[in-house]
């Protein structure tokens, strides 16, 4: 049975569209949905424990608030129908602690629930980010007082032996040839190489201080293409690395990722389990979403319109 969606002047015809998750309340696109391994809006925290926010995607992996508990729900949302988001920011530069605020859960053995994303062929990861404060942060772990991070964490998937910092799948902020550039960066082998999609424009334009923006990135580890996206709109860039980090040559085919359970996410910065601080973001985010597939760009300018709508 087909089912005709229509959205402004744009109208997408598909077959069989499964219905939203129930606790997005309709801001995810029905083609999305499905693919919907986790979506956090924060305006929904556990009960009986609100440092932890509920998850909207079919995994139901909560995510843990790290260091500022419910205090990080702020009430800003992004676009009219979101009521709060979320505060990320370095508390004490100078000090190489524990305190940042950032987000993220982080198991050892692999996080079960985040199944979809051992062994898959393809990712998207998507959420509104606003600047607030300075980025890149002081670097704590620096004696040097004016040392900055290389790097501004916003949200990525954990390799499957990952210590807090490697990922599968990554949408950041990182220096590319001495200059910070949005990127889109995944690892496809556990303890294998990198490959970085960088934006070409400057990444102050992309991210303008005190403004909600909608970025997407997503990942085939098969043909080994990325994409970045602001705003529904696909982004210039290159690759980063030559030669074949992804390892995609020869047999077997498809190539996909490691067959190892993520060992969690990250958001904000790197070490969700609270063991040192890396690459904090001052800045708000809201209605995270992680995809097990690439969505077509199509699909991401009209999951930017319909949370616009």
């Amino acid at each position: 049975m087909r089912r005709l969606l229509t959205l402004g002047l744009v109208t997408v015809f598909s077959a069989g569209l499964a219905a939203p998750a129930q606790a997005t309340f309709g801001t995810v696109l029905p083609t999305l949905s499905r693919d919907l391994v986790s979506y956090y809006d924060f305006e929904h925290p556990v009960r009986g424990d609100e440092a932890l926010e509920k998850d909207g995607g079919r995994s139901g992996t909560p995510l843990r608030l790290i260091n500022g508990g419910a205090g990080m729900r702020v009430r800003d949302g992004a676009f009219r129908r979101s009521r709060t988001a979320l505060q990320l920011q370095q508390v004490n530069p100078a000090l190489a602690g524990n305190d940042d605020w950032k987000a993220g859960l982080y198991s050892e053995t692999g996080v079960p629930t985040l199944k979809a994303f051992n062994s898959t062929r393809q990712a998207s990861i998507m959420g509104w980010v606003k600047m607030t404060g300075q980025n890149p942060a002081p670097n704590s772990n620096s004696a040097a007082p004016d040392d900055l991070y290389g790097a501004i964490g916003l949200a990525g998937v954990l390799t499957g032996d990952s210590n807090g910092h490697a990922v599968r799948a990554l949408l950041e902020l990182i220096q590319v040839g001495g200059e910070l550039k949005l990127v889109a960066l995944a690892r496809r082998l556990d303890g294998g190489e990198s490959q970085t999609f960088a934006a070409t424009e400057d990444w102050r334009k992309l991210l303008p201080q005190n403004e909600w923006v909608f970025l997407a990135a997503t990942f085939d580890f098969d043909t080994g293409t990325m994409a970045l996206y602001r705003d529904g709109k696909p982004l210039t860039g290159n690759y980063v690395v030559a030669g074949d980090p992804w390892k995609l040559e020869g047999e077997p085919e498809p190539d996909l990722a490691s067959a190892t359970d993520p060992r969690g996410y990250k958001i904000g910065g790197s070490y969700p389990q609270n063991t040192r601080e890396g690459n904090a973001c001052n800045c708000r985010m809201d209605s995270l979403m992680f995809l097990d597939r690439a969505a077509h760009p199509r699909e991401v300018h009209l999951q930017y319109r319909w949370m616009k709508r």
